[in-house]
């Protein structure tokens, strides 16, 4: 299975979760987009290592780990998502120490938290890319006003939630054609955490 390349495009705020926030990563040589609901304590951490000017008081989890790493020479290398199951992404760390490759399994906002101060590259499978990849287009007239909901947040609040897509039970009652127009109404709306959620409901209807 072929690796696709992946960067942060931002960081926004749940508008149905309190306290969840939707990572959303780009493919590098494509236009689709991997919205994943995350915990704020998480998005915090993430957002802190993209605005590289804002240095917590004390460390935080995820650079206790890189200056434990660093202290015994172990450098990760890349991060790879490479499951998705039930609106659940997994993913792998892959470290090495003294030319010898470990493989970590981790929660995909940890290892992209660590995988940012590493300098490391996110990838995921394309197949995965496929099945959760949405796709975005915004005419150059509307840039500017979604410019805000591009924005990355650097104060979100602190307390954790898993890497868990919310249940899509919501949507279990619409058909497939119903559903794609809800998506592409709430990615036209940049809401990706509704998006994903929508996504999951498709999939599980597909499958």
């Amino acid at each position: 299975m072929s690796l696709v390349k992946l960067t942060i495009k931002g960081i926004s705020y749940s508008q149905t979760q309190n306290g969840a926030y939707a990572l959303i990563l780009n493919e590098v040589d494509g236009e689709r987009k991997l919205p994943i609901v995350i915990g704020a304590f998480e998005a915090q951490s993430i957002a802190i290592a993209l605005e590289k000017e804002i240095k917590p008081p004390r460390p935080l989890t995820h650079d206790l780990f890189k200056s434990f790493a660093d202290r015994f020479d172990i450098v990760v290398k890349q991060v790879i998502i490479h499951k998705l199951v039930d609106g659940v992404f997994y993913s792998s760390i892959i470290c090495e120490r003294d030319k010898i490759e470990e493989i970590i399994d981790a929660r995909t906002s940890d290892a992209i938290a660590l995988a940012l101060r590493f300098n490391a590259p996110i990838f995921t499978y394309k197949n995965i890319l496929d099945k959760a990849g949405i796709y975005l287009s915004i005419n150059p007239s509307e840039n500017a006003e979604n410019q805000e909901n591009d924005d990355i947040l650097s104060t979100p609040e602190t307390f954790e939630q898993e890497d868990v897509v919310a249940p899509s039970d919501s949507y279990s009652g619409y058909s497939l054609k119903e559903l794609y127009q809800k998506l592409d109404e709430a990615v036209q709306n940049e809401d990706y955490e509704k998006a994903a959620k929508i996504r999951d409901e498709i999939s599980k209807k597909e499958s």
